[in-house]
């Protein structure tokens, strides 16, 4: 569709495809000093993973004020939310994402994201009737630690939704980016304590159970699947170097370049914790942290009407480089299932680099702000060109009926 081809219009007669460009461009400029505050209130006030209760109700509030109908609290979790608007069979979900890192606050720019799809859902809104889509907006905590999109994927949030988008902030604006599978555990071993010196023999040594499952891991690095990661941390080892170590603990993850080579990495290296139980006789205790998180597959079709979306906004965004790997996302749970895209809204951010306290200053500039306006209309626009184009609105819908949905 070009923008000036005319779209039959789902709630009256036809309209054209530059004309609903330009009606979401319009509700976006006659909300947009809405957005830039949630964006920048959220900022203000970071909460942490399944914590945001702020920050979903400051989302929640500015949309049912536009007109949505609200449910808070969905799938059994209090800062989870879904809002929607029109009621067209082709659902569109937009993941909007809130959370913050601990100590340095929106270091990953969700702030940027929670608005920008605030922005989107606005503005795709006031066309839904005219093209026969529904607007889903899905609040999805605890990205950062836990995964709430793949909790809200397996309590049926997104049963209905026949594509998923968001935009991420980042330093550079990026397309069709693959991301790593990902599991987190925390490991316990339960020894017994003795005096290091006077009656050793009678000790358990936790910390010698740690190191052999750690030595293991690194002689298996050798080995391993060519993108697989395994790092961790000792949080713990002992109290008195006269003490043999009673109980010892440790956060690692397991990264892996999609999520059934996570599987199999995931068994390697559980087998070298066990490892050090077997050597020690010390007792291990491994939990999962959170969800797993499945590697993200985006949609290329989706992806070059982003593209094409950006560019139109004066950003320029380059070609899909499938070499282009982030680190990793929960949703990635959403596109093995929904086919989605997660392009990156890129803004100027001096040296700093995500996941770091100064890319936390850089939040809240002329430049971020401008990221939630262009990535909200952005993503509307793409969601504009899903359900015009006969060919993929036919596609997107046949693939929900084949999931049993709709």
């Amino acid at each position: 569709m070009t923008s000036a081809d005319p779209v039959a219009g789902f709630g009256g007669g036809p309209v054209t495809g530059a004309r609903l460009k330009q009606r979401c461009r319009d509700t976006l400029t006659r909300a947009q000093d809405q957005v830039l505050a949630l964006s920048h209130s959220l900022h203000a006030e970071p909460e942490l993973a399944y914590e945001e209760h702020r920050s979903a109700r400051k989302i929640a509030d500015l949309v049912e004020s536009a007109g949505f109908a609200v449910e808070r609290g969905v799938c059994d979790l209090p800062t989870a939310f879904t809002a929607t608007a029109g009621s067209g069979d082709l659902v569109i979900g937009i993941c909007a994402e809130y959370d913050a890192l601990p100590g340095i606050g929106h270091a990953c720019g969700h702030n940027v994201n929670g608005a920008a799809a605030t922005a989107a859902a606005l503005a795709l809104a006031s066309v839904a009737d005219d093209i026969g889509v529904t607007v889903k907006l899905l609040g999805t905590p605890a990205e950062e630690y836990g995964g709430g999109k793949a909790d809200m994927l397996r309590e049926g949030a997104f049963d209905d939704v026949a594509a998923a988008m968001m935009a991420h902030a980042a330093p550079t604006d990026a397309i069709g980016m693959t991301s790593l599978a990902i599991s987190s555990w925390k490991v316990a071993y339960t020894g017994r304590t003795a005096h290091a010196a006077a009656m050793p023999h009678r000790g358990v040594n936790a910390a010698d159970a740690m190191l052999i499952a750690q030595v293991a891991i690194s002689a298996y690095r050798q080995q391993m699947t060519p993108g697989a990661v395994v790092s961790g941390i000792v949080t713990s080892g002992g109290e008195a170097p006269n003490v043999i170590p009673g109980r010892t603990t440790a956060d690692y993850d397991c990264r892996a370049e999609t999520i059934d080579e996570l599987r199999e990495l995931q068994a390697r290296v559980r087998a070298c914790f066990e490892a050090g139980a077997l050597a020690t006789g010390a007792e291990l205790a491994l939990e999962t942290v959170g969800n797993d998180y499945a590697d993200l597959r985006q949609d290329l079709d989706m992806c070059a009407l982003y593209r094409e979306a950006a560019g139109d906004l004066g950003r320029t965004v380059p070609p899909r480089d499938p070499r282009l790997r982030g680190g990793s996302t929960d949703m990635g749970n959403v596109s093995q299932i929904v086919p989605s895209i997660h392009p990156m809204i890129g803004y100027d951010c001096g040296d700093a680099i995500m996941h770091n306290p100064d890319f936390t200053r850089y939040g809240t500039t002329a430049s971020a702000d401008l990221a939630v306006l262009d990535g909200g209309l952005a993503m509307a626009w793409t969601a504009l060109g899903l359900a015009t184009d006969e060919e993929q609105r036919s596609r997107l819908l046949k693939r929900l009926a084949a999931r049993g949905r709709g």
